[in-house]
């Protein structure tokens, strides 16, 4: 199971692994704990304890009990803003893990005037998470493009035209 260390203000680190934080987050988004219990698909006592370990490494009350459920306080909404962002990167970790790697080639027209601003940087970006795709940029004119896509000479054009700004099809 992952492990993710927050350090708070000493030199000290807490380790808090991604199941509390799910746990708390089932929690958060339900308002109660027997309701989370079933979302986690833990006992309702289980669920109380996880809390309680969280509140204790972090150091602070996440949640305001009252008799119909729980609210979370300003620390408990600070730390499931951070909580949503590590989940949903774990969960998108593991699915790419799981789904083959992307290969074969991809042909892109663009126009001049986006070569130099645009292209590098979102290739680069590309080139990294997918180093098994072969890229071939094409420079030509949107209208030159636009015509080689229609011809199944590309798979992707970026195209300007002039006077399509706030237009829909």
């Amino acid at each position: 199971m992952p492990v993710i260390k927050f350090s708070y203000g000493d030199s000290m680190s807490t380790p808090l692994d991604s199941d509390l934080l799910r746990t708390f987050l089932a929690v958060a988004d339900t308002g109660n704990l027997t309701r989370a219990a079933d979302t986690v698909r833990r006992t309702q006592s289980a669920v109380s304890m996880q809390i309680r370990k969280l509140e204790e490494l972090i150091g602070s009350a996440l949640f305001e009990r009252h008799s119909r459920g729980v609210i979370l306080t300003d620390d408990g909404r600070r730390l499931a803003d951070n909580a949503r962002r590590i989940v949903s990167l774990l969960d998108d970790t593991a699915a790419a893990m799981r789904s083959p790697a992307l290969e074969g080639s991809v042909r892109i027209g663009i126009s001049e005037e986006y070569v130099n601003s645009t292209l590098p940087k979102a290739l680069g970006a590309f080139a990294a998470i997918h180093p098994g795709v072969e890229v071939t940029v094409r420079q030509e004119t949107s209208m030159a493009n636009s015509a080689a896509l229609a011809a199944g000479e590309l798979d992707i054009a970026v195209v300007f035209e002039p006077g399509a700004a706030g237009t829909r099809s």
